[in-house]
């Protein structure tokens, strides 16, 4: 997705990877950024509603936020690669209906993908326009554990003139 505002079309969907989430990594996260017992040790999370050790919402967040740039960068590698100049991304005015729909569990590998929502005219940044995708995370089991929707400035290849 390192395509410019106008080459983007409704309804495109990428695929930004897969990870797999170890016990070692929940438990290094959560000691850093959410140190709450099922996310810190496997005795204690067996006595919540959980069930078993589980990985941070942010934690999964946060993997679905590398793999989304490292897929962009990829894209942006392969248009430099033919000559092209890539798209700039950013700033983004954040987020909306950031969801933590299932508990991710040691073990579990988790699959992103991206969709392009909507795309947004902007008449104050005319160098830009405002694109909404859709982001999900899905499980080895099929079933949706992770979603939101991102918002991100996304370079024209000409200004917007309405």
């Amino acid at each position: 997705m390192s395509a410019y505002f106008e080459d983007l079309e409704i309804g495109a969907t990428v695929h930004l990877g897969s990870h797999t989430f170890t016990r070692e990594e929940i438990i290094d996260f959560a000691k850093k950024y959410d140190p709450q017992a099922f996310h810190l040790d496997d005795e204690a999370a067996k006595k919540t509603l959980f069930g078993a050790l589980c990985a941070s919402g942010w934690h999964t967040s946060a993997i679905w936020l590398r793999l989304l740039i490292d897929y962009r960068n990829r894209e942006a590698d392969l248009m430099r690669y033919r000559g092209e100049r890539p798209a700039r991304y950013g700033p983004s005015p954040g987020f909306q209906d950031l969801r933590w729909l299932k508990p991710v569990y040691v073990g579990d590998t988790l699959s992103f993908t991206s969709r392009v929502k909507e795309k947004v005219d902007s008449r104050s940044r005319p160098n830009v326009g405002l694109v909404l995708f859709d982001n999900e995370g899905v499980n080895q089991r099929g079933e949706l554990v992770f979603s939101v929707v991102s918002k991100v400035f996304v370079e024209r290849r000409k200004p917007f003139e309405g």
